[in-house]
């Protein structure tokens, strides 16, 4: 993926979405005020320069998404991350994007990260307790969980909302039956060459699938390998 800027120079995360507004990436009020509201230098490792516009490493051959693919899966699930409603992040990282989604879907609305390094999902439950969606957490609405994300969280689907941080060779069909009808998946798919996917689910239970854009990810696999370097 193209990175919008490389300068060093973006300190504050104001700064950093005021770049993303003015190259056009972001476009709605709603994510430009949780991605501010969500300050990404809470949720990069120490030492790591949050504000630059490139994916990070993470540590477990893990990486943070560039801004501008979290700013890309946030508009695309807008819709479906009304208050009230259910999101699930697989792959949820350090917990940047689950965080955003509880903001979205507030106190009413139920928002869950499913991470199978249980080193990471350990520092993300720290990152957002330093977060605004420190008190959702408190109150149960947002929840992040040690598992395998090809298999989603049951639990609390269906889904209004699915995002998928790692590359799938193909989409799992568990999270398209935890898809709530009229809901929406943001899923990278692919190995050398992967496309970002939106998949709806109608009314009637069809699945329609499009691609946005070519991006380029980690692969979506089991722990084991993921911590061999796939």
């Amino acid at each position: 993926m193209e990175q919008f800027w490389t300068r060093d120079s973006i300190d504050k995360n104001k700064g950093l979405i005021e770049h993303l507004r003015q190259y056009g990436v972001i476009r709605s009020n709603k994510v430009a005020e949780v991605m501010e509201t969500i300050d990404r230098g809470l949720f990069v490792p120490d030492g790591i320069p949050a504000y630059v516009d490139t994916p990070m490493q993470i540590g477990y051959n893990a990486t943070i998404s560039a801004p501008h693919m979290h700013a890309m899966c946030l508009e695309l699930l807008e819709n479906n991350l009304q208050p009230g409603m259910h999101a699930l992040d697989v792959g949820s990282g350090t917990g940047f994007l689950t965080a955003c989604f509880a903001m979205m879907v507030g106190p009413q609305g139920r928002a869950v990260g499913v991470e199978h390094i249980p080193e990471l999902l350990a520092t993300s439950i720290e990152n957002i307790q330093k977060s605004q969606a420190a008190q959702l957490m408190k109150g149960g609405s947002l929840s992040v969980h040690v598992g395998d994300g090809r298999l989603g969280w049951p639990e609390f689907a269906p889904y209004d909302a699915i995002h998928v941080g790692a590359a799938a060779a193909e989409i799992p069909q568990p999270l398209i039956d935890q898809l709530k009808p009229g809901g929406r998946m943001v899923i990278p798919v692919g190995n050398l060459f992967q496309d970002l996917k939106v998949v709806d689910k109608k009314l009637d239970g069809l699945i329609s699938i499009r691609t946005e854009t070519s991006v380029r990810y980690v692969p979506l696999t089991s722990r084991e390998a993921q911590l061999r370097g796939y």
